[in-house]
């Protein structure tokens, strides 16, 4: 073995044991939310209480899908960002919905927005990043260009589930939309949600432009290293 080729290996060592580590831990989580789901779907079967029957079989068929459809998928997702937007998901709908804390906890549904606000600015930085990064792509961005296309998109996304709830709330009678007090609309609520995405947004935003002018994460750089590995074909590579 050449010298060229122990160096690669041990640059690599770290990437693999760490894609391991996080293999693992996305399999420990889901397993664990799966079980409590099931024991409360039991209840909820027992209850005839089929919205929320339909509403949890639903998360868990979703979940699954990244495993069971891992070979027919046309792009890699990486486990660190299946274990984020299974633990989204499940605080979002399970507990949210299903449990109701949107009602036992006043600051629960804000709370939730603020994250979305952070994990969307995240989600869109790091698109851009991994375009911007990979050589095959022609694409050179300015930080604060990929700043302000981390916060429009988590804006945008965070604009669609609003349309979402509404929808949900219209045709099937739910209550995603929270009124608050003295608006039965659920204007106020909508407007307080895109606020508190917009604050979260915007601190992953600056956050993502001091980093792209600063020193450089060594976790996203793997995270990028290896969605650019394992989704070679969709960059020409």
């Amino acid at each position: 073995m050449t010298h060229r080729e122990e160096a690669k290996l041990t640059e690599e060592a770290p990437d693999a044991a760490s894609a391991r580590r996080s293999r693992i831990i996305h399999f420990t989580i889901l397993a664990a939310l799966h079980l409590v789901m099931a024991a409360e779907l039991t209840l909820l079967i027992l209850e005839r209480q089929w919205m929320h029957v339909f509403l949890v079989v639903g998360i868990r068929a979703v979940m699954l899908t990244p495993i069971l459809l891992k070979t027919h998928l046309p792009i890699h997702i990486p486990h660190e960002v299946q274990i984020i937007l299974i633990g989204f998901m499940f605080v979002t709908l399970f507990l949210g919905e299903v449990r109701d804390y949107y009602t036992r906890f006043w600051w629960w549904d804000l709370l939730l927005h603020g994250t979305a606000g952070l994990l969307l600015g995240l989600l869109g930085f790091v698109i851009v990043y991994i375009l911007n990064e990979n050589k095959n792509v022609d694409m050179t961005m300015k930080p604060s260009f990929l700043a302000l296309f981390a916060f429009c998109f988590a804006q945008a996304i965070g604009a669609l589930w609003e349309m979402f709830e509404f929808a949900m709330d219209y045709f099937f009678g739910l209550n995603m939309q929270k009124p608050m007090l003295g608006d039965d609309s659920g204007l106020t609520d909508t407007m307080w949600d895109l606020t508190v995405n917009a604050i979260g947004a915007a601190i992953m935003s600056l956050v993502g432009r001091r980093y792209l002018i600063g020193s450089r994460m060594s976790v996203l750089d793997s995270w990028s290293k290896r969605f650019l590995e394992r989704n070679s074909k969709l960059f020409g590579g």
